[in-house]
């Protein structure tokens, strides 16, 4: 049957936007991608059949409803996150003339109250969790439910600002981040607690209305795996459930959407306490939206959600029943962040230098970058996903690590390998999940991640000082004298690499010969090998003792670029010399301090001339749904403050500079402290 529409303007970016897009071309449909200054080459701006930009980014209601009708659109598609949720966007399109698709403004409202919604489902006979909410008295409520409590934002979603106070005295502290979250992040500063349920399992059911009043569910999602209140690995179904806990739990999930005349595509998520075997599960909120991770139930059902929300958009009846729902296999999806695992999980940024992304049978991937991407602080860390499908679940997490494997991103570090350990765990491959689980067992993760105190195998440093020793030979030319480590009087003779990684280890590697013909290397204090380097297109093979290894390989200024099985290296040298050892280059004067990732600074908590104590919080740094409180390195006096609240800041950029002495009143001392290393 065909649309009622032939344009469609996809208000969001990235990947979900390319994912609409996707399906927008497979029903002839035309799209509309809109776009900020900062993703003015982005890839789902090339995608789209036309682009309009937004001068004042994605959350310009007007501007977006301007750029629907200058293209003739006569719906909008807002994915998820943005305006997805927005009762006023919605409400704006319909007064516009426009399809919203999604659900009807009043539904948004309902479902986008935490508060109210709780109530509502309740009155359906939803279970939900014991909790208070403003205006009530928050502390009243936390003592009469008992702590823990979680503490979370009554108009957000997505985990943002959600907290666990665990005494009555660390509750107020919790209320104010919370708080200040939610009225820069939504606009309003409500919230309410729940009894925090310790390592529940998150099931979430997919369901979808029209407007004639038929409303299915499409199974559940597994989504426990997570860290800070974000989803890192989701599955369907959930190797929890049987097949009378579904129905129970779908049959709760249709009365939820039914008491808020919903229509369209939503997810009612619901958390299932550990110690209550056999609980269909506590209502916890509904997002009036495509999910994230709706991959996962397509694969399983066969179903084009996209498709599917056009058409309930359109005014068609859903094209299936209840009975008509059937899961085949079984289906796991990876978030791929731009975010360092190794650094608690602090966001990272740079120029995608070289992306290669896998594309067997059974794998699927919904990405937003290409070559040349930058990625910045101004949006979600969120890259990609990863999904794989297999009949069984087994199989299926064999395919998604293979998948992870295969994929490669140079210039930005991203959570991969994290995300291949984690897939290894036994409880998860046993499917013996909970949403602590990932913090449990941190440290072992981190360990089969990144090896134990995460510097790089030493074929690493190796394969980098192999790149950039047969780069100089190159730039040498024939001539003999010129050659590194060429003919020399009595033999030839070793050039000292000294490498450092992200991480700010360093470590020699000398190299004697030419790579290229085969030569000697040595890492650190190891004896040398014989090796060799061959180069391909954007890769490197490197034979070390005997053994050869295919890097991904590409270079960023000074900076080499390595990957391999999922794991992307950025090696640095420091300074190169024909003959014997370097000294390092230096850190960080002492007291400096510096900013731990990309973003904004939110909050300036001390002046200039303060003395602090070490560890005392000097500032909020925030990027990408994530606050840093920075902290003293020692006791002494703000020599220095080199930011204000609402300035942008780059990774390691100067914050302050704290000294034992008070301030120098000269000019020299930011100099000598910013100048201190490199």
């Amino acid at each position: 049957m065909m649309l009622t529409f032939d344009t469609v303007l996809v208000a969001n970016r990235g990947e979900i936007a390319l994912r609409v897009i996707r399906t927008l071309r497979r029903l002839g449909v035309r799209s509309v991608a809109v776009y900020s200054d900062a993703d003015a080459g982005a890839r789902h701006v090339r995608e789209a059949d036309a682009a309009v930009r937004l001068e004042s980014g994605y959350l310009a209601v007007e501007e977006v409803l301007q750029a629907a009708k200058r293209s003739g659109a006569q719906a909008v598609h807002p994915g998820y996150g943005f305006l997805a949720e927005s009762t006023a966007f919605a409400r704006r399109c319909a007064e516009e003339g426009l399809v919203f698709v999604g659900p009807p403004a009043e539904a948004v409202e309902a479902m986008g109250d935490k508060i109210r919604a709780k109530a509502t489902v309740a009155a359906a006979g939803v279970p939900v969790v014991p909790g208070g909410a403003e205006p009530g008295d928050l502390l009243e409520a936390a003592l009469r439910i008992g702590f823990p409590v979680l503490v979370k934002p009554s108009a957000g979603g997505g985990g943002k600002g959600m907290l666990v106070a665990r005494s009555a005295e660390e509750l107020p502290q919790v209320l104010e981040s919370a708080r200040r979250t939610a009225a820069a992040a939504f606009g309003d500063p409500t919230l309410l607690l729940e009894r925090f349920i310790a390592d529940p399992r998150h099931i979430e059911i997919q369901v979808l209305a029209d407007a004639h009043g038929n409303v299915i569910h499409l199974g559940e999602r597994e989504c426990s795996l997570q860290r800070r209140h974000q989803k890192i690995i989701e599955e369907a179904p959930s190797p929890l459930l049987d097949e009378e806990t579904r129905r129970r739990m779908g049959a709760d999930a249709v009365r939820a959407a039914r008491s808020v005349g919903y229509v369209g595509a939503g997810t009612v998520e619901f958390i299932v306490a550990g110690d209550e075997p056999g609980h269909p599960g506590y209502f916890i909120e509904m997002n009036t939206r495509l999910q994230v991770e709706h991959p996962v139930t397509e694969l399983v059902t066969g179903l084009d959600l996209v498709e599917l929300q056009l058409r309930v958009a359109a005014g068609e009846p859903l094209p299936l029943s209840q009975d008509d729902v059937r899961l085949r296999g079984h289906a796991v999806e990876a978030r791929v962040y731009a975010e360092d695992p190794s650094r608690d999980f602090l966001p990272t940024g740079g120029k995608v230098l070289a992306l290669a992304e896998p594309g067997d049978p059974g794998v699927r991937v919904d990405s937003g970058i290409q070559a040349g991407t930058v990625v910045g602080s101004d949006y979600d860390p969120m890259l990609s996903k990863v999904i794989a499908w297999a009949p069984d679940r087994a199989g299926a997490l064999r395919r998604l690590d293979a998948a992870l494997r295969a994929t490669t991103v140079l210039g930005v570090t991203t959570n991969i390998a994290f995300l291949r350990a984690l897939l290894a765990d036994p409880d998860v491959t046993a499917g013996r999940l909970g949403t602590g689980l990932i913090d449990q067992r941190l440290d072992a993760l981190l360990a089969a991640a990144y090896g134990t105190g995460g510097a790089p195998p030493a074929e690493v440093p190796a394969t980098a000082a192999l790149v950039l020793h047969d780069e100089l030979a190159a730039r040498a030319g024939e001539d003999p004298w010129q050659v590194p480590d060429g003919w020399r009087v009595g033999e030839p003779a070793w050039t000292t690499w000294l490498l450092a990684t992200a991480r700010g280890e360093t470590v020699p590697v000398k190299v004697r010969g030419l790579p290229a013909r085969g030569c000697e290397v040595a890492v650190g204090d190891a004896p040398a090998v014989q090796a060799r380097l061959a180069r391909g297109d954007g890769e490197v093979i490197v034979t070390l003792d005997g053994l050869t290894t295919r890097f991904s390989c590409a270079r960023d200024g000074a900076a080499v670029w390595l990957g391999r099985d999922g794991r992307s290296y950025a090696i640095i040298p420091h300074e190169a010399g024909d003959r014997g050892d370097h000294a390092g280059a230096g850190g960080a004067g002492d007291g400096v301090v510096r900013s731990p990732m990309p973003g904004t600074v939110l909050l300036v908590k001390v002046v200039p001339g303060e003395r602090v104590t070490e560890g005392q919080p000097l500032m909020i740094v925030e990027a990408m749904k994530m606050e840093h409180t920075v902290t003293a390195p020692a006791d002494g006096v703000v020599a220095e403050l080199a930011v204000r609240a609402g300035q942008p800041v780059d990774m390691d950029a100067v914050l302050a500079v704290v000294r034992d002495e008070p301030p120098d009143t000269g000019a020299g001392a930011v100099t000598a402290a910013e100048t201190g290393g490199s």
